[in-house]
């Protein structure tokens, strides 16, 4: 990080951490860093929190190419995104005077709704039912009619993001060196009328997914990017490929996303 010299701090306003973060100034200033007050001036951004707080650092901060990220957790555990804690300055003093760190390159989506907006994501895209009532979408992979789906939602993540609400509806975890979507079901039905594949699958990330919603008299779908909801009230479709734009963080050398796998659920 030689090359990188200004760093802007992306935190919550509460008191505790506003004291933890004046540590982290002097730290950062002992080593020749500038402090910075905006966002649009850094090439490093530091995410004090946990996971949720780095998700909102990356969509605040414009998933901003050239920067470097950084998580900073000030929780007892570490995060899939938080390399460091806020307790431990040594480790953070040694990682940057013994070479122990390396940059590691995520994959995001980006979703176009309707052909009028398009939002990025660095974990994943939900769509689903905004009412208590299964909705009804067709699904296209490419220009391939792949199949109708009906059920409360869909749910398209990057490999990062495999690791998080994907896990929960059992979807498997991917690893983050391979740029693709996983595409995952929630709770779909599946009778003699309404069939879905009924597992989730991976798709390349050179594909394109298409959802578009069926009318039927639910077509006002909640839809969400990462931890945030997306304000569109109706939708008619959905379209999610692989961006090209990547998440540069910083990750010590010893903690690779497997190790980081093994330490949060095994």
């Amino acid at each position: 990080m030689t090359d990188r010299s200004n760093i802007y701090f992306f935190h919550n306003q509460s008191t505790e951490t506003i004291n933890q973060i004046a540590s982290l100034h002097e730290l950062a200033e002992r080593y020749g860093f500038t402090i910075v007050d905006h966002f649009q001036q850094a090439n490093i951004i530091i995410s004090v929190g946990g996971d949720g707080t780095f998700l909102q650092a990356v969509r605040k901060t414009g998933f901003k190419q050239d920067s470097l990220y950084v998580g900073i957790s000030t929780k007892r555990e570490l995060g899939m995104y938080c390399d460091f804690n806020i307790d431990d300055l040594s480790a953070m003093i040694e990682a940057m005077t013994q070479a122990k760190i390396e940059v590691r390159k995520y994959p995001t989506i980006l979703v176009n709704i309707d052909n009028e907006g398009s939002f990025y994501c660095l974990n994943e895209f939900s769509i689903r039912s905004g009412i208590i009532k299964t909705f009804v979408m067709d699904v296209f992979i490419d220009d391939l009619h792949f199949e109708t789906f009906r059920g409360d939602g869909m749910l398209i993540s990057t490999p990062t993001g495999s690791t998080a609400y994907n896990k929960s509806v059992n979807g498997a975890i991917v690893d983050p060196l391979l740029p693709c979507l996983e595409v995952s079901e929630i709770a779909s039905l599946n009778n003699h009328r309404y069939r879905t594949l009924g597992s989730s699958f991976i798709l390349s990330g050179s594909r394109k997914l298409t959802l578009r919603v069926v009318a039927n008299g639910n077509d006002y779908p909640t839809m969400g990017m990462d931890n945030e909801a997306l304000s569109i009230r109706h939708v008619e479709k959905a379209e999610i490929q692989l961006s090209d734009k990547v998440i540069k963080t910083v990750k010590l050398k010893d903690n690779s996303f497997w190790e980081k796998v093994k330490r949060t659920f095994l």
